[in-house]
C-alpha cells in the first residue's frame, strides 16, 4: 500500500539477530505465500515462499539448512536439522531436534 510515494512493507515474521536461521511467525503464514521477515537486531528485511503453513509464533527458515546443520534463534545454537531444510519451510520437531540433549 503506496504511503506518500513509499511502499510499506507488512512483515509476517520476526528474526531475532541477523544471521539467524528462522524466523517467528507473527501471524499464520499459508502455503506458497510470499512473505517478508524483519530483522529485529538491524531493521533488515528478508522475503521467502512459504513451502507449508506455519502456524502463529511458530518457526519458519530463512537459510536453507542441511541434515546435521546447527540451527540458529537469537544468535545462539537451539537445534540440530534433522532433515534438509529449505528456506520458507516450517521448522518444527519434524525437522529440527533440541541442542541441549
Amino acid at each position: 500500500m503506496p504511503t506518500q510515494g513509499r511502499c510499506v512493507v507488512i512483515h509476517k515474521f520476526l528474526i531475532h539477530n541477523e544471521g539467524d536461521d528462522v524466523g517467528v511467525a507473527t501471524e499464520d503464514i499459508a502455503q506458497g505465500e510470499d512473505v517478508v521477515g524483519i530483522f529485529m537486531d538491524t531493521g533488515g528485511q528478508v522475503q521467502v515462499t512459504a513451502r507449508g503453513a506455519v502456524p502463529l509464533s511458530h518457526k519458519i527458515a530463512v537459510h536453507a539448512l542441511r541434515e546435521g546443520d546447527e540451527v540458529t534463534e537469537y544468535g545462539l545454537r537451539v537445534g540440530i536439522a534433522t532433515a534438509d531444510i529449505e528456506p520458507g519451510s516450517y521448522v518444527h520437531t519434524h525437522n529440527i531436534r533440541s541442542a541441549r540433549w
